[in-house]
């Protein structure tokens, strides 16, 4: 069968900087890539599935048996090896489990128990949603192995603020999106600071291997077990983190509620209860990340997704 990458692939892919061409070289060989996948694992392709994520191709196979499962294969620089590191230690409890990795060193595919990738926790109604993922985000949050591959939070966000500072100095952050974009920008500096560097990321502060990308659409219905995570960013770092990317799920219903500000207040506090995070933290991380999507957003010219993103981080 024919592997064409989904043009949502192809698409986020190449909103990624890719300054040595290895990205666009991957997405040249990933038919070739995907077909000597499945030999090595002697699994049949069933289906390529559409529109499928933004940072991989999922192909939808079988064993010889019959048996279903799931081939994914992400270029190097999304590091699936940390994905498998995090699954793996996961080992089925709360996430996707993994299968075989035998010849995971060889091509970075993984290979994954099948779910049920139509049904998402977006397919509930919001309340129903919001308890089912914090039943999963609890079991996620665990110690991280000893000697894990993983980045922390205040690594991974210090790129982010990195790049952010220099949009803020280019002028990008605010040209078209907003009148107070930049300001917003200005904003989410400053709290990324105090967070990074507050008593939450100190030698007492907790150190939780994370998710990373958590959000309603990355918990699939399976068999199992009701709902199981896929797609992880792994990063250790402080809880408040891997929640703040959920606060925000269902952006376009958030903005055109009546709630406005006071029901992205709501949110934020109800979350942090539930789940004992501090509000402030959340509200922190949580107005940083938006501002940080929404302006790669702008940058890649998705100036619709942009400005849901910064009215959203304005309420903050």
């Amino acid at each position: 069968m024919a592997f064409e990458p989904p043009q949502r692939l192809v698409r986020a892919l190449g909103e990624t900087p890719d300054g040595d061409g290895s990205t666009a070289d991957w997405l040249e060989r990933l038919p070739r890539l995907a077909e000597a996948a499945l030999d090595r694992r002697a699994v049949r392709a069933q289906r390529v599935q559409a529109p499928g994520g933004r940072s991989s191709l999922v192909v939808l196979v079988q064993y010889e048996d019959g048996t279903p499962a799931v081939l994914k294969l992400a270029p190097p620089q999304a590091r699936p090896d940390r994905e498998l590191a995090a699954l793996a230690h996961w080992g089925g409890f709360g996430a996707v489990r993994v299968l075989d990795t035998r010849h995971h060193a060889e091509d970075g595919a993984l290979l994954l128990e099948r779910l049920h990738p139509e049904v998402s926790l977006r397919s509930l109604p919001e309340a129903k949603a919001l308890l089912e993922a914090s039943g999963t985000l609890r079991r996620l949050w665990v110690k991280p192995p000893e000697g894990h591959p993983f980045e922390t939070v205040a690594e991974r966000t210090a790129r982010q603020a990195g790049a952010l500072r220099a949009a803020v100095q280019a002028g990008a952050a605010g040209a078209g999106a907003s009148a107070g974009a930049g300001a917003l920008a200005e904003a989410a500096l400053a709290v990324h600071e105090e967070l990074t560097t507050g008593p939450g990321q100190g030698p007492g502060g907790e150190q939780l291997l994370l998710h990373g990308n958590f959000r309603q659409g990355k918990v699939l219905a399976g068999d199992r077990a009701p709902w199981l995570a896929v797609g992880p960013e792994p990063v250790v770092g402080e809880r408040a983190y891997d929640l703040a990317r959920l606060v925000r799920d269902r952006l376009e219903d958030q903005v055109a509620s009546s709630a406005g500000a006071a029901g992205a207040r709501r949110r934020v506090n109800k979350l942090a209860d539930s789940l004992e995070v501090d509000r402030d933290r959340l509200r922190g991380w949580t107005l940083f990340r938006a501002v940080e999507s929404g302006t790669r957003a702008l940058a890649a010219g998705r100036r619709r997704d942009a400005e849901l993103l910064l009215e959203f981080a304005a309420w903050l």
